[in-house]
């Protein structure tokens, strides 16, 4: 069963309807919207400060969430992919938007919505990355505009999680 656990006195909010892999850990003042799913071994940790997570957001396998002591909480919009093994800290994620696996996305960053981070970047601290690019690297710069097939998977691919997580809240379907 997934730790979820209060800090504090603050306990997380989850969605009923969020799939939470029973190995993930969820603490303090996090809150969850609606067909979210939280994956194995990720850990979301609003100990220190808050974390708000919109709708339709995969938090996939050994992503690291977090946030900084009284300077910065973590907001991350509807419709994002949060790839494995990627970290998220301290920072703003709008919608629609992709962090590749492994990615770090650092604090007082500001993620414009329909933006691909890829796979392995690091976003340092305080950059602004803009709407419709994508951007990779260490430190992550912008590469090119998204093409029209990229930002069609921005929406499509939260959808699929909905369903992958389908499969182990309802296994017989």
């Amino acid at each position: 069963m997934a730790l979820i656990l209060p800090v504090k006195g603050v306990a997380p909010e989850i969605s009923s309807d969020v799939f939470v892999a029973d190995n993930a850990t969820i603490v303090g003042d996090v809150s969850i919207g609606h067909k979210c799913s939280v994956w194995f071994n990720a850990i979301i940790r609003g100990d220190v400060n808050y974390i708000r997570i919109g709708e339709f957001t995969n938090i996939q396998d050994g992503v690291v969430i977090h946030c900084t002591f009284k300077r910065n909480g973590t907001d991350i919009g509807n419709y994002v992919n949060i790839g494995h093994n990627a970290i998220i800290h301290g920072c703003v994620v709008h919608d629609y938007v992709l962090i590749g696996m492994g990615a770090i996305v650092m604090d007082r960053t500001i993620v414009e919505s329909n933006v691909i981070v890829a796979a392995g970047a690091v976003v340092l601290e305080d950059m602004v990355l803009e709407s419709g690019y994508l951007y990779a690297g260490v430190p992550a710069k912008k590469i090119k505009p998204l093409t029209q097939n990229q930002l069609a998977m921005l929406q499509e691919l939260p959808h699929n999680y909905v369903e992958y997580s389908s499969w182990f809240t309802d296994p017989m379907d």
